[in-house]
């Protein structure tokens, strides 16, 4: 299992994520936390965080959760909702497994603000691969 250190440690290699400035909150089997600080960087046009950044921020949380058990697991399918547009502050990502893992693994990803209001729903699935995560 990968613990909150350990998925900061595996995850520094995310190279996308890490210019973001998504950091890892909290981490266990199935699960993971995330935050994201808005940032001007962050910004579209209309002066909301946009849809890519929420989307990098779920999509790291998803693969911490999906990957906590070691074994190596890539996204096959994501699809994400954006329900509420933020300006300023923090977002967290928090991803849970939906089922007990096999080949395949499914887990709802919610992404909200300080004040635990939802800004968007991702919904990803994964194929786990024969090899583990360092390998």
């Amino acid at each position: 299992m990968m613990d909150t250190e350990t998925a900061r440690t595996i995850f520094a290699r995310d190279r996308y994520a890490a210019l973001t400035g998504i950091e890892i909150v909290e981490s266990g089997k199935g699960y993971c936390k995330a935050r994201m600080t808005i940032e001007d960087k962050h910004l579209n046009a209309a002066n909301v965080v946009q849809g890519g950044a929420i989307f990098t921020l779920a999509d790291l949380a998803f693969a911490v959760a999906s990957n906590s058990r070691g074994q190596l697991a890539l996204a096959i399918n994501v699809s994400i909702s954006f329900l509420n547009s933020k300006s300023t502050g923090t977002l967290y990502a928090e991803a849970t497994e939906v089922a007990k893992p096999n080949r395949l693994g499914a887990y709802d990803v919610a992404v909200t603000d300080e004040q635990g209001d939802i800004v968007a729903r991702f919904n990803g699935m994964v194929y786990r691969k024969k090899r583990g995560v360092n390998d």
